[in-house]
């Protein structure tokens, strides 16, 4: 477990209702410390501490998560900012987040530019009960279905197209921990032999959708840096394609433009 004692605090926070620096102010009632306890046990077995708590952290937003919807990642918060600053000056952006899963990039994008329109679509019904739920309020716009042939009203329109999707090779199962392999939905992790099937899929739908010059930016494995970047660059469809690092300076997703 790679923090067991910011996971530790973090329980105890959950269950007294307080904050990780209040807890030296805090006296947990007896049955407070036995739904630590239990919470603690589940944590040991590699549930998710996301999945506990019932929520995750992403940029200036507390999502709602657990079983049934991926929980996002920091990296992918990298990604949303690359997409917001190319997004300057660009007045009422179009932004359309493929594979949306709980939201969080869509919400993230409609709660940080209030000006713009958010389409987020997300093939898994299991997920899009959580996505409902996160981007209540925010403006943005929720459909189920496959991001393959989605929104063709759209079609050349979008100045923005934003993914986070499945992207693990079938082949790496062995290395993937514990809490993601056995609580993140299979459908947001797995991606045929070299995770590049649905990465594909993004290529073509985003080429579909954007405007010429809007931009596209999709998260992959850090493993690849290279066959990632080349998926897009084979259509034909974009430019200034970049493979770009994430704060741990590994591989973490491509951006360009539309021709």
């Amino acid at each position: 477990m790679a923090s067991p004692d910011y996971d530790a605090a973090e329980l105890l926070a959950h269950v007294t209702g307080s904050s990780r620096l209040q807890l030296g102010l805090v006296e947990p009632t007896a049955e407070q410390e036995a739904q630590y306890a239990v919470l603690v046990g589940r944590r040991a077995q590699r549930e998710p501490l996301q999945h506990l708590t019932g929520t995750a952290a992403f940029r200036y937003r507390e999502l709602a998560v657990g079983p049934g919807v991926f929980v996002p990642r920091p990296e992918t918060e990298v990604l949303v900012g690359w997409i917001l600053d190319r997004l300057v000056g660009v007045e009422a952006p179009l932004v359309v987040d493929l594979c949306s899963g709980s939201g969080a990039i869509a919400g993230a994008v409609a709660t940080e530019r209030p000006d713009s329109t958010v389409h987020a679509v997300e093939l898994s019904p299991e997920a899009c009960v959580w996505a409902r739920r996160n981007l209540a309020g925010t403006g943005a716009t929720l459909h189920e279905g496959d991001i393959d042939g989605c929104l063709p009203e759209l079609n050349g329109k979008v100045d923005a197209v934003i993914s986070n999707p499945p992207y693990i090779p079938l082949t790496a199962w062995e290395s993937v921990t514990a809490e993601v392999r056995d609580h993140d939905p299979a459908l947001a992790l797995w991606s045929g032999d070299d995770g590049l099937d649905e990465i594909k899929v993004v290529a073509a739908t985003a080429g579909r959708l954007l405007k010429p010059g809007g931009w596209f930016g999709c998260e992959h494995a850090d493993v690849q840096g290279e066959s990632a970047p080349a998926v897009f660059t084979s259509t034909g469809l974009f430019t200034e394609v970049r493979d770009q690092l994430d704060l741990a300076g590994r591989h973490r997703f491509t951006t360009g433009r539309r021709v």
